[in-house]
């Protein structure tokens, strides 16, 4: 059986309300233009929009819209590797092919005739004056109003293109290049963070800048945070935990929610078949995959709408994420480290801890964060819970307001 552990680092206690996360999942059967979709984001009105391997789908919540070549002949193409919605609510969509715009009404595709440095778009931004930027396989090129600049190798932008663009709110543009780190633009200089600044890696994959200022940064290897400051403060090599010796974190998005939590979207391509979502409270990982109703394993993209649920792409379908508020922290309790196995299992858990003088009592809930029983520890090292009895699904051990997710068969 897979074991699944989640590693704390400080403890903390959880919102336990009446409502534990869900899972919607849409496929082709709902009205999805292709199940391999590779990009997703979401407009001022929640309308979420998809960028699959046979054009773009909205949803406004209740019906499906396909945009593709032979709906409307002026798209680029229809494999769409990168799409963005900008502050007027137009959608933007990047291909090998070139970009292309929709204004609620007609699409106008750019190509290099028009001055674009490189037709492969990998990634799309806008910044605080409103420019579009668009991250190509060889540098990054902008767009003013009806001028082009397009950014290379000898402007500070190096081989390897650019595979995410974010804004902060001091108006820098954060620039995540595919080989050698971070580039980050102050309106006239390309800055670098790279290893040498503490990177776990020089592969970039995506960057998330939080209200406070804090940067998690994605790379092939997992999550470096920076400060306020861009100084170095952490790495998370384990943010979606494998069995050994499975260790890498390759990272495809991260998206900060409005209650603060932290996803990112991983997947490991050299073993098929493991992937999923991680969320970071400030204090601990907990993941999720197909076991718990994710869509599938090869995650590509992470939106969050207004009401925090988390929208997630992956190579089989789209999940919906609702009900996740019950993550976030309200306040903080003495420091708790324990991890539990078999998980997942069908006849019994076994609880490890750190401390072995501990005097608390495991509480366990399920999916609707009911109480299902308590369970005093008495200064055991481990103890071993039966849980035969509980019909399977997704279950919660909260031991002094840190919880772990365990998985009855």
């Amino acid at each position: 059986m897979l074991l699944k552990r989640i590693t704390l680092s400080v403890c903390a206690l959880f919102v336990l309300n009446a409502n534990a996360q869900s899972f919607t999942n849409f496929t082709t059967a709902d009205g999805l233009a292709s199940d391999n979709v590779l990009c997703v984001d979401v407009d001022v009105s929640d309308n979420l929009w998809f960028g699959t391997q046979q054009g773009v789908s909205k949803f406004d919540g209740t019906t499906w819209t396909t945009y593709n070549v032979t709906s409307d002949p002026t798209i680029a193409d229809n494999n769409i590797q990168a799409i963005f919605i900008d502050s007027n609510g137009d959608t933007w969509i990047g291909t090998d092919f070139g970009i292309s715009m929709f204004d609620g009404t007609n699409w106008i595709s750019y190509t290099s005739a028009d001055g674009l440095g490189n037709e492969q778009i990998k990634c799309i931004g806008q910044d605080a004056t409103s420019k579009m930027w668009f991250g190509t396989s060889n540098g990054v090129s902008t767009l003013d109003g009806a001028t082009w600049t397009n950014y290379g190798t000898a402007d500070g932008i190096p081989f390897g293109g650019v595979n995410s663009i974010t804004l902060h709110t001091n108006g820098e543009v954060w620039l995540g290049t595919g080989l050698s780190g971070v580039r980050v633009f102050d309106g006239t200089t390309f800055n670098p963070i790279q290893v040498t600044e503490g990177l776990i890696s020089n592969k970039i994959r995506a960057i998330g800048i939080a209200s406070n200022g804090k940067k998690y940064v994605g790379t092939t290897d997992g999550i470096t945070v920076l400060s306020a400051a861009d100084e170095f403060s952490k790495n998370f090599t384990r943010v979606f935990t494998l069995p050994a010796p499975d260790t890498l974190n390759p990272i495809e998005d991260i998206k900060i929610d409005g209650n603060g939590l932290v996803w990112a979207g991983i997947y490991f391509d050299y073993l098929v078949t493991e992937g999923g979502v991680s969320v970071y409270n400030g204090h601990q990982w907990i993941q999720f995959d197909v076991n718990d109703g994710l869509a599938g394993p090869v995650v590509r993209s992470l939106a969050i709408d207004s009401n925090n649920d988390v929208w997630v792409a992956t190579s089989t379908g789209v999940s919906k994420m609702s009900d996740t508020e019950f993550l976030s922290i309200e306040s903080q309790k003495e420091e708790v480290s324990f991890n539990i196995y078999p998980n997942p299992t069908s006849d019994y858990i076994t609880i490890q801890f750190q401390d072995a003088n501990m005097q608390n009592t495991i509480d366990i809930y399920d999916a609707t964060m009911k109480l299902i029983k308590s369970v005093s520890i008495n200064s055991q090292s481990e103890i071993t819970i039966p849980v035969s009895e509980l019909t399977s699904g997704i279950y919660f051990a909260n031991i002094n307001g840190q919880v772990k997710r365990f998985i009855v068969m």
